[in-house]
């Protein structure tokens, strides 16, 4: 509260995705749930899917764990090839970021200044932000006014992999554990069970990690995994049969 009894404005910092390293975080936070939720979908549609065409345990156990690796291995590679293709990228402009402050410190003042102009600052103040800034650390106020970066969090892609085959592997043992462990007679049943209350799970947490609607997620997730265990499922039952 100030002295005359209005509330106080909240500073720049309180809102916590205004912090640009805890955005981050909570960005493959989200990408992990993601991960997780294509997992269940995936695994889930496979296991489904050969539960209409066969009983067999060892049918879906082979078909799952199949999946399952496939799967991981994938999403680590095709992270892992996105991620270095990005790191590479922000390693590249900022060695020209480097070399232009190197070669040029009087035209990158000017031009970072001409940044913070553009915000909204005054000229002078402009300047002299540009002047402090620079003295402190002049490759992060580059990379950050101009750039979007930080310096020192350029992604790494191996554990962008390693994040992403985990995620998925954890939530296809969902759908493969329940349709293995529940006896038969009831095994779809408690299968398309648990998956989508997991969908529901994971659609309520990515949208309470992006702030969006949690209800419209949840809904969104399960009505997507429910078809497609659904089609496989009647694809597996017309494979079955015609076998």
């Amino acid at each position: 509260m100030t002295s005359d009894g209005r509330r106080a404005a909240p500073s720049r910092g309180e809102p916590v995705l205004h912090d640009r390293s805890l955005a981050a975080r909570l960005n493959r936070l989200r990408a992990g749930v993601l991960g997780a939720n294509d997992g269940i979908v995936s695994v889930a549609g496979l296991v489904v899917g050969v539960a209409g065409a066969t009983a067999s345990s060892s049918a879906l156990l082979a078909a799952g764990v199949a999946g399952l690796v496939a799967g991981a291995l994938s999403m680590a590679a095709g992270e892992y090839v996105s991620v270095s293709t990005q790191r590479d990228t922000q390693e590249a402009v900022l060695a020209v970021e480097r070399r232009e402050l190197a070669e040029l410190p009087a035209e990158e003042l000017d031009e970072l200044a001409g940044l913070y102009e553009g915000k909204g600052l005054p000229p002078a103040l402009a300047r002299e932000v540009a002047v402090a800034l620079t003295a402190h650390d002049a490759l992060r106020a580059h990379a950050d006014a101009e750039l979007g970066l930080d310096p020192d969090e350029v992604v790494s892609a191996w554990q962008a992999a390693w994040t992403s085959a985990g995620a998925f592997t954890a939530g296809a043992l969902l759908p493969l554990l329940a349709v293995l462990l529940a006896p038969t007679a009831v095994r779809l049943p408690v299968c398309v069970v648990a998956v989508l209350a997991a969908l529901a799970l994971t659609g309520t947490v990515s949208a309470r990690l992006g702030g969006a609607p949690r209800l419209r997620a949840a809904l969104r997730t399960t009505a997507g995994g429910g078809l497609a265990m659904a089609v496989t499922y009647l694809v597996g039952r017309l494979v079955g049969t015609a076998l």
